[in-house]
């Protein structure tokens, strides 16, 4: 029936939800409030990697839009993301956009970047009280909190752009799905 808002749909399982949350909390806590090197800061951030290392493991065993093949950001879904875009063209489609996945990827290895530097300045004695490596984990923390800044921005002004609340598709783990849209960037 024409003019009825499309239903409600699945979109983001609980694990992937937790793990965001996970994420979401790690990273605010360590960057915003923690002491640097402290006991809650150094178990915040393995947890941070464990979190970051099964959001991995589970892009390949799901089957919805956390599947690694459903959005990894090929040649020619960036370039149908950004033809779309320069065309001012917003498409309601499950999951993250092509460009929205980079950005997604980048920020896993931050992550994972944070844990590996954190851990030497913190385990290894050779890197104990290395300047080089405590300013290139606090660049890496700097460059993820520009690049969570422009998360945020993108799904805020999307929500705009299609007049649906993405932020909170993440809480619920569902989305309003036009099923007369494309269901992916290869369509």
């Amino acid at each position: 029936m024409q003019g009825q808002a499309p239903a409600l749909q699945k979109l983001w399982d609980p694990v992937v939800r937790v793990l965001h949350g996970v994420l979401v909390t790690a990273f605010v806590a360590n960057y915003f409030l923690l002491e640097e090197g402290d006991d809650p800061h150094q178990i915040l951030g393995y947890l941070a990697v464990a979190a970051v290392v099964l959001r991995v493991l589970w892009g390949f065993r799901d089957t919805g839009a956390a599947r690694w093949a459903a959005f990894w950001p090929t040649r020619r879904r960036l370039l149908r993301h950004v033809q779309a875009l320069v065309r001012w063209e917003h498409q309601s489609i499950p999951g993250h956009s092509p460009i929205g996945a980079l950005v997604m990827i980048v920020m896993l290895l931050c992550m994972t970047s944070l844990a590996v530097t954190g851990f030497l300045m913190e385990e290894v004695d050779y890197f104990w009280g290395n300047e080089t490596i405590e300013g290139v984990h606090e660049r890496i923390a700097d460059g993820l909190a520009a690049l969570v800044a422009l998360h945020l921005f993108a799904a805020i002004a999307e929500s705009v752009l299609l007049r649906e609340n993405l932020p909170w598709s993440m809480v619920t783990g569902r989305r309003r799905i036009d099923s007369t849209a494309p269901q992916s960037w290869d369509q």
